[in-house]
């Protein structure tokens, strides 16, 4: 083992970790965008393994603690074991397993000012990773818990999908909240703790999907959290969904979203200019769903980013969601339109694959463009290719793009959780740290590598210091 690695380990053992409330180096928590508004109520009896414990003592923790280098070259990961308290939801100790005894008091803040009984959980050794979040789903429309049944697609693209939606979601609908409760349970079962859902917003659904929704994330709010995204599925004009829209804008959604809008709407610029508005009057975020390729779809991206650039408060908070056209184009406009991405700040959200559909990702990554993924769709009339585990998601992505190093596969767990990775790109510690909320799990890997390239087992979830999904695996 290079002789660095060992003393930078060392070094963390001995002369940080074991120092009672250190707040472990710098800052690399979840950004703020997923934080400031959550949906979600009481989880349901039926799921419900949360301890009533206000303080968890996690003990033989395996934290990532810096890599292992030959020369240059990343070849491994260090871990250690750590023992990691949780105090009213949050991190307040971080200590390393063998400075400390694992018995007695836990601490109850981050000072160490306080001292109350907790309840220890004996990690034995499993690996310890930020929760999950699945940046694209539909959570108000599948067959998920019922009958088995394989998509069947009519003629007419798009539109005669939007045809076959106005006839099944009435049916759809009627048991909603409880399907979106169940999604939800399996999303907790691969190790998500939050999602942003597109909502359909239409004539046809009115906001009734939303209201739905919403008393399943109500439900479910000790549990997981989400935002939504209003969705008007069957096309802003072409089903006149302007004034639902309009509406659902005012009753507790987080995004203004879109579909399509040359397509459907035979104009790119009216549905922009409508989105951009609706969501500057009431201070939303933008997801637009974009299938479109060729001309139209350059335009559409093409103009979308002129709008966030003439409204600066938009960027940051705008995202086109699939985006098709970027893996059509040319590689030059690829470029292009990625440098643009990034100077707009508008980030990319895709579901990997899409069919024979490769997306330019790492061209999207290299210039710094914002890039989350999710299921999209769960067995419903659209796709039944969903599993609920956006790790997965990395694992296919790191399998199109060739990401088979320790280093590359150990970045590529940033399409499951959003950019919040244990090590930062030169292997210096950035998560967790004390005053971390408590959103993790604890899986069968020995490293984020590992956990990436075998879409390794959730063991056990923690969602604001709560213990959510817990396999029995573990000493309490």
């Amino acid at each position: 083992m290079d002789s660095t690695g060992m003393n930078r380990k060392n070094f963390i053992k001995k002369s940080v970790l074991g120092i009672s409330g250190f707040s472990m180096l710098s800052s690399f928590g979840e950004s703020k965008d997923f934080r400031d508004v959550k949906h979600g109520g009481k989880e349901s009896r039926e799921n419900q393994n949360i301890s009533a414990m206000d303080t968890l003592l996690f003990k033989n923790v395996r934290l990532e603690t810096g890599f292992v280098y030959q020369g240059e070259e990343v070849v491994g990961t260090e871990t250690d074991l750590f023992q990691v308290e949780v105090v009213n939801g949050k991190i307040s100790k971080i200590t390393a397993q063998q400075a400390s005894s694992g018995t007695g008091p836990v601490s109850g803040s981050a000072s160490g000012s306080t001292s109350v009984a907790g309840q220890i959980i004996d990690a034995k050794g499993k690996l310890m990773l930020p929760s999950f979040k699945d940046m694209h789903i539909h959570l108000d429309k599948t067959f998920y818990g019922e009958k088995w049944q394989a998509v069947r697609r009519g003629s007419g693209g798009v539109k005669g999908m939007i045809a076959l939606e106005q006839k099944t979601m009435p049916e759809i609908l009627k048991n909603a909240t409880a399907k979106a409760e169940k999604l939800i349970e399996l999303l907790q079962s691969k190790g998500s703790t939050f999602a942003r859902s597109h909502v359909n917003v239409e004539p046809t659904s009115k906001l009734e999907a939303l209201k739905k929704l919403q008393l399943a994330l109500e439900n479910k709010k000790d549990s997981f959290s989400a935002e939504l995204v209003a969705f008007p599925q069957h096309g802003l004009f072409y089903t006149d969904s302007v004034p639902y829209m309009k509406d659902a804008a005012q009753a507790g959604i987080d995004f203004i979203g879109g579909v399509d809008p040359f397509s459907l709407d035979g104009s790119i610029e009216k549905p922009i200019d409508f989105t951009v508005q609706l969501a500057l009057d009431h201070g939303k975020g933008i997801d637009i769903h974009l299938h479109e390729g060729g001309e139209s779809g350059v335009k559409t991206v093409e103009y979308l980013l002129d709008k966030v650039l003439e409204n600066p408060g938009l960027k940051g908070k705008t995202y086109l969601s699939h985006c098709f056209v970027l893996g059509r184009v040319e590689r030059q406009k690829q470029e292009e339109l990625a440098v643009r991405l990034a100077e707009a700040e508008v980030g990319i959200v895709s579901t990997i694959p899409f069919g024979g559909l490769q997306m330019p990702i790492p061209t999207l990554l290299k210039h710094g463009v914002k890039v989350m993924t999710g299921n999209d769709s769960i067995v419903d009339h659209w796709n039944t290719f969903g599993t609920g585990s956006v790790l997965q998601k990395a694992n296919l992505a790191a399998q199109l793009y060739g990401y088979v190093s320790e280093f590359d596969l150990s970045r590529a767990l940033k399409l499951a959780n959003v950019e919040v990775l244990p090590l930062d790109d030169k292997g210096n510690m950035k998560w967790p740290k004390v005053g971390d909320v408590a959103d993790f799990v604890l899986m069968d890997a020995s490293c984020s590598a590992e956990a990436v390239s075998r879409v390794s087992d959730v063991n056990m979830v923690v969602n604001n210091g709560k213990v959510v999904k817990d396999l029995k695996i573990f000493e309490v």
